[in-house]
């Protein structure tokens, strides 16, 4: 029975160790990330507002034209396959008028050229491969949609930080002209704000970078498959006017 005990009372006193310890690991952690985000606000305040709060906003607007741009895009996006399948499909048991019903059905660019390219079906090839081209050009461009703005906004970002850098810089050499010695004291401010706009220039020209490469390779996989598809339809329209 004592040896029970003894057991007993060392899982214990070993379970409430192993309990305090990690409760202490959770509040070390918590503390750190407390810790991160104080230090990350004291940074951004101490780069100055005039330059930190330009590159927040570049940031802000330039992460709302991605989102925006990600959800069109995805909206957009078709299965070109499965619909030239059906439209084949229609072709074959209904006509045009069928065929056009399955475009206006389904949604995104390649349906929409699908039924412009349809509804000149009946004034020949030439006509439909004209109509094809011309409202591609105009789907395309609304794929690209406020891309341009988001580029200016990864050029910008940066600019804004080398240009704080500049006047951090023009502000340690003041300091030093005015109080007319060299000393770690006297330049830190200038160099400190120099480095800190810097930083965050880069940093959120690298985010929107990386939003604008993934938005550029799907709208490109939309054109390509957009020109594929229309291909496609001329070769369907071309087999039903036989």
């Amino acid at each position: 029975m004592k040896k029970l005990f003894t057991i007993l009372a060392i899982t214990g006193l070993l379970f409430l160790g192993t309990t305090q310890s990690t409760y202490a690991q959770e509040a070390q952690q918590t503390e750190e990330v407390k810790t991160f985000h104080q230090e990350l606000k004291q940074r951004f305040i101490q780069g100055g507002p005039e330059f930190m709060g330009i590159v927040l906003i570049a940031l802000i607007l330039g992460l709302a034209i991605a989102i925006e741009r990600i959800i069109y895009l995805n909206m957009a996006s078709t299965n070109t396959d499965k619909l030239v399948a059906n439209v084949e499909d229609a072709l074959a048991s209904g006509g045009i008028d069928a065929a056009k019903e399955v475009c206006r059905n389904t949604k995104g660019p390649v349906a929409s050229i699908f039924y412009q390219g349809l509804s000149r079906s009946d004034e020949g090839i030439e006509a439909v491969e004209k109509a094809v081209v011309g409202y591609g050009g105009v789907q395309m461009g609304l794929l690209e949609k406020n891309i341009s703005w988001l580029s200016l906004f990864i050029a910008l970002a940066p600019m804004l930080g080398f240009m704080g850098t500049v006047i951090g810089m023009i502000k340690a050499f003041d300091d030093i002209a005015v109080s007319n010695e060299m000393s770690p004291a006297t330049v830190a401010g200038g160099i400190q704000v120099a480095l800190l706009t810097t930083v965050f220039g880069l940093v959120v020209a690298i985010i929107l970078q990386i939003f604008y490469n993934y938005i550029i390779a799907k709208v490109d996989n939309i054109v390509n498959n957009m020109e594929n598809a229309s291909i496609s339809l001329v070769d369907l329209l071309v087999d039903h006017k036989k």
